[in-house]
């Protein structure tokens, strides 16, 4: 069986590490298109300018806030007008997303320099592609990994706290997911199947969750750059964005995907709505009660989701379960990489079951 593992051409992380955003974005070229979250363009802009002046052309635009077939035909259109040598993209994960997709697009180089760590998607060779509204349409799998990728945990410790909590929720699946692929023996996004590096980070990604969580939540909540902080924003963005493409996905991804069909769900972000996936499928996958304690109390520590109410689902009803699941389980979803039989009935249990549990939890 062929073992194929991708990883990001150069990962930099560090305080302080956007006064050298210039120096990356000039090995790529003079020019430089530059994508910005509004927010970003707002509070952040003079610094990045600081931070490339003098060593690259720089022209910035504002993203529109979704990363759909309709923004990226927009911007690759633009690069191609600028004739930039590189793309650029500064901001959330939709921002980055869309960078990504227009870097493909547009045939140029991309450099991501993600201003919160709430997901993995700064690594990868992906982009989630929504509709207009916001709902999960498909993924855009792209030929190769970004360029380049820059990560000031100083910016990443003024932003609030949910976005690094998040964060934690997207990255708890990596491990999960990736088990599921390595003993399933299933592709993992390459089409092939990982190797031992990519199952060895998607561990060590699950286990400096568990240890440095909570410190580095509480770090973030005072706005300062600790160690703890230091390795969670490498576990959600570096570990845990290696660790899902070159080990796998399955049903926590899967579940998320399910979970954008319903319009409550839309106000919660992607990191949020993947923990709920990881603890739906602790049950789905018929783990260990001592692991689903551990799963459920790590949540509950930082602040991750652990009953529907907690993603605006307090009233959710079984027609809108079964919609969820279905989506969960259409031909082509991870959530086939499982190692146990899946149907959509299958997945609205396991989703009352992890209702029922954390409710439980919660009284108690």
């Amino acid at each position: 069986m062929i073992q194929t593992a991708i990883f990001p051409g150069r990962y930099v992380q560090g305080n302080g590490s956007l006064q050298g955003l210039g120096d990356e974005m000039a090995r790529f070229g003079k020019r430089a298109f530059v994508l910005l979250d509004p927010f970003v363009e707002e509070q952040m802009l003079d610094s990045i300018q600081t931070g490339t002046r003098g060593t690259v052309e720089a022209d910035f635009r504002t993203f529109g806030g979704e990363c759909s077939d309709e923004e990226i035909a927009k911007w690759v259109e633009a690069v191609q007008e600028t004739g930039a040598d590189v793309v650029v993209g500064v901001g959330g994960g939709k921002t980055l997303d869309t960078a990504k997709a227009v870097s493909h697009g547009a045939g140029r180089p991309v450099v991501v320099v993600p201003t919160i760590a709430s997901t993995d998607a700064p690594c990868s060779a992906l982009s989630v592609i929504y509709t207009a509204d916001g709902a999960f349409k498909r993924y855009l799998f792209l030929p190769r990994n970004p360029d380049a990728v820059v990560v000031d945990t100083s910016i990443a410790a003024q932003a609030p706290t949910r976005f690094l909590v998040s964060g934690m929720g997207d990255a708890l699946a990596t491990y999960f997911e990736a088990e599921s692929c390595r003993w399933g023996r299933r592709p993992n996004m390459t089409g092939n199947y990982g190797n031992l590096a990519a199952f060895s980070l998607a561990r060590l990604c699950y286990d400096i969750l568990l240890e440095y969580g909570v410190q580095a939540k509480n770090a973030c909540d005072q706005g300062i750059v600790t160690p703890a902080l230091e390795k969670i924003v490498e576990a959600n963005t570096l570990l845990s964005g290696i660790g899902f493409e070159s080990g796998g996905l399955a049903s926590a991804h899967a579940i998320h995907n399910g979970l954008t069909a319903l319009d409550a769900t839309h106000a919660f972000f992607h990191g949020e709505k993947v923990a709920v996936g990881v603890l739906a499928g602790l049950f789905l996958t018929d783990k260990p009660p001592l692991v689903i304690d551990e799963v459920y109390t790590f949540c509950e520590s930082v602040g991750l989701p652990t009953t529907l109410a907690d993603i605006g689902l307090a009233d959710v009803g079984d027609a809108q379960l079964t919609a969820v699941a279905d989506a969960a389980c259409a031909e082509g979803e991870t959530i086939h990489n499982e190692l146990v039989p899946v149907s959509s009935a299958a997945v609205v249990t396991a989703l009352k079951a992890f209702d029922a549990w954390g409710c439980h939890r919660k009284r108690h």
